[in-house]
This record gives structure tokens, C-alpha cells and sequence, in this order.
């Protein structure tokens, strides 16, 4: 008996140090994977084992059209990426006018090389948000929608990047490389006044319909409020037009411009211009100008007034901002900020400039950060920076 102890505990050494070599030799080639670093790292941070499909090489934290065409540029280096989003799929396109065409062209919104096919000469939200699912289906992206990004722990080549998502659930999951694509139009700027928040007041509009014969006042004098006054005067709403600016801006689109101006003119469209918002109420929206204090009749307000980054997300992650123009710190060719592993895509890198990133040319910022992460350098071509439609 003693000696079959022995035997089976030769056995037993044996068949270890064969075992212990296996995995040596399987680890050392599975650590040439770089998503391996990442579930490795995970397991050895956490002190509990994740299963690989929880770990990616680049995850990206904005789902519209720059964080897509970023996480397609990964998929095509053949690096497993992650987008996340608080939202569902180009959730800003979503909640965009329901009847809105681009002020561009199609092939200025196309990524991953796939083609945008329209019925016009200028896309539509419904035909651009068509695409961009099309283009998440083609390349296989995966992707977390509706859980907000909580905290980004970790550093470059091991994050950890922990969410919520819609029910309440906490997750988790690692990445090499954070690619930060966040947008801008869920964050209006407000006006700061009281009434600001009462359920009448909207800082997006979606449609017409609902507000026919009834007051409407429009606040802005930008591309948005004007294309808001205009369809909701032809859905039969009344329509005053509030603008702190001496007239319509300099920046609307060559058709709107004459439209609205004429709708003005006419007297179709009551505007206010030199005039400031002082406070909302149920019923009327009170304004002041050269002429006093005075109210205007209200039923529904949409407050055009702009929309901002979400600078107090990157700030957490501790990416530094200019004091003065709100533009992180970063790399200007590969995107990279102060942070490193944390790259910046899309209209975040303008900073309070929102003007200057499109989807014309934010849908190249991809490119560049993936050259840069793959080890190839700064890209060949600068990507055009011209303003939609021109």
C-alpha cells in the first residue's frame, strides 16, 4: 500500500510539471493577444477571476457616429472594441427634429467605408440613423446601450470601466485603451432662469403637430431656433421668435435664412430681437428690452440656446481642460490626453467651440487614434475641417 502511495505521488509530480509547462508555454503565447494583458490584469487587480468576453482593447464611451466610426477603426485592426452609452444607438441623431435633413452631403456622414444611400441630394434623420445601425450590424460591434458610465479606474493598458445600467445594475468590464466620444446634445445650455424647469419648457423639438393653435415662443437665433419657428408656423402654431442678438445669426443655412427673414417680415412670425428672457410661466414667458418689461402668451417654450460638453465628465477622469476654451489636453495627432490610454474623439475636442467638430470631421478622429494605438504613427492625410455642406 505504502508503495502505491509513492507510485501515485510520482505520478501526481509528474503530471504537474508537465501541466505547469503546458500553461507556461500556452500563456506566454496568449499573452501576444492584447485583450489577454487586459484579462489578465483584470484577474489580478480584482482579485476574482472575469471571464474574457468582459475584456476589450479599446472601449469606447459614446455611441453616436464618431464613436462608432472610432470603435469600426478598431474592428478593422483586428482589436476587440466596446461602445458604451447612456443612451440608445446615436442617441443625439434620435432625439434630433423628426423631420430634419442634414445640412450635408451623404458621403460627409459615411464611416467604415460603407455608403450612405439616399432619395435626396441631402440625408435625412431617418435615413442617417438607418445607416449608422447598418454599419454597427455590418462590422459586429458590440455594444452596451442604455448604461451610463460611471468611473474609469485603471491606467493605460488595464482600466476598469464600471457602469449602471437601466435597472439599476452595476458593470464592469476592462480595457487597454478608453476612447472618450460623449457629444454635446444632451447637455443645453440653460438660461438660468426661474420657470426654466417647468414641464412646458423643452431645449429640443421634435415636431409641429402637437402645437397647432396654440401661443409657441421660440428662444435663439440660431439654425435651430429658426428651423423650429419655421415648422411650427406651416403645423399652425402662433409663433414668437425671442432673441437676444439684433438679428438672426450669421451662421444659418443659405435656404433657412431667406425663409425665416421673410416669414418675419411678413409678420407670419412675431420676433423679439435685443430681448432677454427673465422668467417662465404656465402660461406666459416674460421678456425684457428697450421697450421695459413686458409678457408674451405661452403655452410651449423650446429654448434654442445651444448645447455644451460634458466637461465635469472628463475633468473626473482627471483630463485637464483649458480655463478659458473648455479644450482638453491633448495630442493633436493621436488624440491622446494628458491622460495616457485616454483618448479624445469628436466634438469634446473643440472644447466650448461646438462649431468646430462635425460628423465631417470627427468621423476621422478614429483613424487617427487607432494609427496611434496600433503603433502606425500620424496618418498621411489631415482630415478635412471645412463646415457642413460647404
Amino acid at each position: 500500500m505504502a508503495g502505491l502511495n509513492r507510485h501515485c505521488r510520482r505520478v501526481s509530480t509528474a503530471f504537474s510539471s508537465r501541466l505547469g509547462m503546458l500553461l507556461l508555454l500556452t500563456t506566454s503565447m496568449w499573452m501576444t493577444v492584447p485583450s489577454a494583458w487586459t484579462a489578465l490584469a483584470s484577474l489580478l487587480a480584482g482579485g476574482h477571476t472575469r471571464t474574457m468576453s468582459d475584456s476589450f482593447d479599446v472601449i469606447c464611451i459614446g455611441a453616436g457616429p464618431t464613436g462608432l466610426a472610432c470603435a469600426i477603426e478598431v474592428k478593422r485592426e483586428r482589436m476587440r472594441p466596446l461602445v458604451i452609452d447612456k443612451g440608445c444607438l446615436c442617441n443625439s441623431l434620435f432625439h434630433y427634429p423628426t423631420n430634419l435633413q442634414f445640412f450635408t452631403t451623404p458621403e460627409r456622414m459615411e464611416i467604415g467605408d460603407l455608403p450612405l444611400i439616399t432619395a435626396a441630394a441631402k440625408p435625412t434623420r431617418a435615413e442617417a440613423l438607418k445607416y449608422y445601425r447598418r454599419a454597427v450590424e455590418h462590422y459586429g460591434i458590440e455594444t452596451r446601450l442604455y448604461e451610463r458610465v460611471e468611473t474609469i479606474d485603471g491606467s493605460d493598458g488595464a482600466f476598469a470601466v464600471r457602469s449602471e445600467d437601466r435597472e439599476g445594475a452595476a458593470q464592469e468590464y476592462r480595457s487597454r485603451k478608453i476612447i472618450i466620444a460623449t457629444g454635446y446634445y444632451d447637455r443645453p445650455n440653460r438660461l438660468g432662469v426661474p420657470g426654466e424647469d417647468l414641464p412646458h419648457v423643452s431645449h429640443y423639438f421634435t415636431e409641429s403637430h402637437p402645437y397647432w393653435n396654440q401661443e409657441v415662443v421660440v428662444i435663439g437665433g440660431k439654425n435651430s431656433s429658426a428651423e423650429a419657428a419655421l415648422d411650427l408656423f406651416r403645423g399652425g402654431a402662433r409663433v414668437t421668435l425671442v432673441h437676444r442678438g439684433s438679428e438672426m445669426g450669421k451662421s444659418l443655412k443659405y435656404w433657412v435664412k431667406p425663409d425665416i427673414e421673410n416669414r418675419i417680415r411678413a409678420g407670419e412670425i412675431r420676433a423679439m430681437f435685443e430681448t432677454h428672457v427673465t422668467r417662465i410661466e404656465a402660461t406666459r414667458v416674460w421678456v425684457h428690452n428697450g421697450g421695459g418689461q413686458k409678457s408674451v402668451p405661452a403655452t410651449q417654450v423650446f429654448a434654442m440656446t445651444g448645447y455644451h460638453p460634458d466637461f465635469e465628465f472628463l475633468e473626473r477622469q482627471g483630463i485637464h481642460l483649458d480655463t478659458e476654451t473648455r479644450k482638453p489636453d491633448i495630442d493633436p495627432q493621436s488624440l491622446e490626453s494628458n491622460v495616457k490610454g485616454i483618448h479624445v474623439a469628436g466634438v469634446v475636442v473643440g472644447g466650448k467651440y461646438t462649431g468646430e467638430i462635425f460628423i465631417e470631421n470627427g468621423r476621422f478622429h478614429g483613424k487617427q487614434i487607432v494609427a496611434a494605438i496600433a503603433g502606425k504613427g500620424a496618418l498621411d492625410e489631415t482630415p478635412p475641417v471645412s463646415p457642413p455642406g460647404e
